[in-house]
């Protein structure tokens, strides 16, 4: 008698991955390879070596396709989305450049939207940020942040901090449009994301654990900041994707720690790299961090990577990939 094996959750689904290249898209791509997707992902160039890691991931050679697109291209978004149920769009500029940031984020947000209207995929999952939802001067310290926050546009604009900015105005404009569109939209908003890189080049939330072992600072800001692993952040993608009663929004973190914690925690893993040991703020009171629910995604059955693990793992990845030198 022979036991039927179940097939895989991905099995026979087509689904497209935009920027897929990228920290967060590669490990999606994977993640999404494993599970029997086929993945069209989008590139700028699919024959660039920067893109090389994603054709030597499992399952890339049978079921991995590489299409050139541009978000403000719709034509070639219109080719990569073509023949997919669902499109999981992780393209975004990182810039605090205006120009660079909102435009591009905010139609190419519409183009994905649109084109996936058009082709009649079953679900969009959108990829935000906690800066949608974290920049609000007003907001009291006993505040639990969660999927009901929004950033004060007005002080975003104030501050000149474009990149968040245009992350809340391109989630706002891409729930609009879904909604237009009659298209089932669900938003992830991961907080700074850690964890091992499979791409060659450091993306710019890596650097942030970087700097802090290769000398480059010698204090740490009195700030604080909200983590999470780069593996839960694919799988909480894949989770709201698959799980058809998933709606609204889903707060991705695992903790908020002060920098000083962060930098106390690599110090007692790596204590063989100069790690600050003062606070470039001696006058103000420590800042407090602030409290965030990851609620709904647990409730889906995520389970987080403690942050100490994903700032371990960060770093051997670092080392491995040859951006940080192994000191003895």
């Amino acid at each position: 008698m022979t036991i039927a094996s179940t097939p895989a959750p991905g099995e026979g689904q087509t689904v497209c991955v935009t920027g897929a290249g990228g920290f967060i898209a590669s490990w999606l791509v994977k993640l999404l390879l494993q599970r029997g997707y086929t993945v069209k992902g989008t590139v700028r160039n699919p024959e660039d070596p920067k893109n090389g890691h994603l054709k030597t991931l499992d399952g890339a050679a049978e079921r991995l396709i590489l299409c050139k697109a541009d978000l403000l291209d719709y034509d070639s978004l219109l080719a990569a989305i073509a023949g997919c149920h669902g499109v999981f769009h992780t393209a975004s500029p990182v810039t605090d450049d205006p120009e660079q940031m909102v435009e591009p984020a905010v139609k190419g947000t519409e183009n994905v939207i649109d084109a996936a209207a058009e082709v009649g995929v079953r679900r969009v999952v959108f990829t935000s940020s906690v800066g949608a939802v974290a920049m609000d001067p007003n907001r009291g310290p006993d505040v639990v942040v969660d999927e009901s926050c929004w950033s004060d546009l007005d002080f975003c604009k104030k501050t000149r901090n474009w990149y968040c900015y245009g992350k809340a105005v391109a989630e706002k404009a891409a729930c609009e449009r879904a909604k237009e569109k009659g298209l089932d939209l669900v938003v992830l908003i991961p907080v700074l994301v850690m964890g091992p890189v499979l791409q060659p080049t450091i993306n710019a939330s890596v650097v942030h654990i970087l700097k802090y072992l290769d000398g480059s600072v010698k204090t740490f800001t009195n700030a604080v900041q909200a983590y999470v692993d780069v593996r839960d952040v694919a799988m909480a993608h894949v989770l709201i994707y698959e799980t058809p009663t998933a709606s609204g929004r889903y707060l991705c973190a695992e903790s908020v720690l002060h920098r000083g914690d962060v930098v106390g925690i690599l110090a007692k893993l790596f204590p063989e790299y100069p790690l600050p040991n003062r606070c470039s703020d001696e006058v103000n009171p420590r800042k407090q961090p602030y409290k965030l629910s990851n609620k709904k995604l647990k409730d889906l059955g995520l389970q987080f990577i403690p942050a100490k693990q994903s700032f371990y793992e960060t770093v051997k990845s670092l080392q491995e990939k040859g951006h940080l030198p192994i000191v003895s």
